[in-house]
């Protein structure tokens, strides 16, 4: 069976990340399911955005944590992929809906809208000033999308231990990813990770580490691979047979493997 192709914050190789265009052309592409970061703003809503500060990927300054969503809505977030980085910017074509700052909730909409399963892999941010309210909120939300189940097509992954153990204690039967990018690291997970755990190991690691990444996918466990882009990563996630592969560039992995015969692999959650 081939991997599961998984567009990593929407077609970011192509659109701004985290951005509703991003993850349409992802759904266009045909991708077997969606990557995001998630964060909580001031008041209490989750919004798919990575870093901590929107400097980098908006036309504003501010930490998220410390922002409401009016303030976000008020930003592009895709201003500085149409502006030339050594040059002046060009006039900004904003379309709120397309470009604006992207929701969970709205995210979960479109997911839930689809006419095939699409899923969702959801990666908590820490550390955070709000802990364990991230969590609580994310399980939250899939309650009211009636997706804390086993058969849910959402997965929470981190690389905070402490966080996935906590969304394993508010939706028991949901499978969570532990993320990790050292090949050291994982001799002190392995031990406090259940056994339904899924590992998600940086490509970096498995093709540094060969012996660890053959050792890891043959103990039985399902691997998540990130962030997967050129040939020889994606070849290295194939030779494996890992369970998904996370990339920025979907169009590109999907050319090379989509073609594959057969159903995704093991269904992650």
């Amino acid at each position: 069976m081939r991997p599961q192709i998984v567009a990593h914050r929407g077609a970011s190789d192509e659109l701004a990340e985290h951005t509703l265009g991003a993850y349409q052309r992802a759904l266009e592409l045909g991708v077997d399911a969606l990557e995001c970061d998630v964060r909580l703003t001031s008041d209490g809503h989750l919004v798919c955005v990575h870093d901590r500060n929107v400097r980098r990927t908006t036309n504003g300054v501010g930490v998220v944590s410390s922002m409401e969503l009016t303030e976000l809505a008020e930003l592009d977030f895709a201003a500085w992929r149409r502006s030339p980085p050594d040059g002046p910017a060009e006039t900004p074509d904003f379309d709120a809906e397309r470009d604006g700052v992207l929701t969970l909730r709205r995210l979960f909409e479109i997911v839930a809208a689809q006419e095939r399963r699409v899923e969702v892999a959801v990666e908590t941010k820490h550390p955070t000033r709000y802990a364990g309210e991230v969590e609580r909120a994310l399980v939250g939300l899939l309650e009211e999308f009636g997706w804390n189940t086993a058969d849910s097509p959402v997965r929470v992954m981190s690389f905070s231990y402490v966080a996935l153990r906590r969304v394993r204690r508010l939706a028991p039967t949901m499978r969570p990813v532990m993320l990790f990018e050292h090949a050291r690291r994982w001799p002190a997970l392995r031990p406090l990770v259940g056994h339904d755990w899924i590992a998600g190991p940086g490509i970096d690691t498995l093709r540094k580490n060969p012996g660890f990444a053959r050792r890891l996918v043959e103990s039985g466990r399902e691997v998540h691979v990130w962030t997967a882009n050129t040939e020889a990563e994606v070849q290295t996630c194939l030779d494996l047979g890992v369970g998904a592969i996370i990339t920025d560039r979907p169009s590109f992995v999907i050319d090379r493997v989509g073609s594959m015969s057969g159903p995704t692999g093991p269904r992650p959650c």
